[in-house]
């Protein structure tokens, strides 16, 4: 149950879109939300307050609603594959969906972010899983997949008694095998974190920008696959 304080890091048409009803659009942020404090931004419940056109498009796949169908999910897409070095940029297909099963490595809140308002709340901030093929991987962070849980898909698993919180994720999950199922999503804002496309020189902690951005689905497993 989210406290008073919760909401109020959220704003008015994101609690309006978890709580089932219509999205009021043209809903403006308080000044605490504005990257500037001289400037108001508007908070749309996908694009959140990105102002380039090129974050709102990215931020609006982040914030997907749908699951995707079976139909969706490209076979070919592994963690193994996932973590293939050269430059992945055109690897896969943002259209697509992918059910991965790698080790927990770390389970951590994400970032105060334009998907996300600046939400500053954990309630109203993605949750970051990192996945590797296997737990000798964990401490080698250039072999890291990324993987999202957004608060939309948090509320939608509450409504059925299904607890995606990141605190309780990182007491269940850390340390164990999980398959998960999202859209695939190239984060392009973490292209120079990630070891097969920064440039030399860059601070690396990721193996790729790809993700699986938003999770749908995710189940534990009792061992990862060889």
């Amino acid at each position: 149950m989210s406290s008073a304080a919760d909401l109020r890091e959220i704003p008015l048409a994101r609690i309006l879109v978890f709580g089932g009803a219509i999205a009021l659009a043209g809903i403006l942020c308080s000044p605490a939300w504005a990257r500037h404090s001289y400037a108001l931004r508007v908070c749309d419940p996908e694009a959140g307050d990105a102002v380039q056109p090129s974050i709102q498009a990215l931020n609006r796949l982040k914030n997907r609603s749908v699951a995707p169908a079976p139909t969706d999910i490209a076979k070919t897409v592994t963690l193994r594959a996932m973590i293939a070095p050269g430059d992945d940029t055109n690897r896969w297909n943002a259209n697509r969906g992918a059910a991965v099963v790698g080790y927990v490595a770390d389970v951590k809140p994400g970032g105060i972010e334009t998907t996300n308002c600046h939400a500053r709340s954990l309630h109203g901030r993605d949750t970051h899983i990192d996945l590797t093929v296997s737990a000798s991987d964990a401490s080698d962070e250039t072999r890291h997949v990324i993987v999202e849980v957004t608060p939309r898909w948090r509320t939608v698993m509450a409504a059925k008694g299904v607890n995606w919180a990141t605190d309780y994720l990182q007491q269940t999950i850390l340390g164990h095998c999980l398959e998960v199922t999202g859209w695939l999503l190239f984060d392009a804002e973490h292209r120079n974190e990630s070891a097969n496309t920064a440039e030399p020189g860059r601070e690396v902690w990721r193996a790729t920008a790809w993700e699986a951005h938003p999770i749908t689905s995710m189940r534990a497993l009792p061992s990862c696959p060889s």
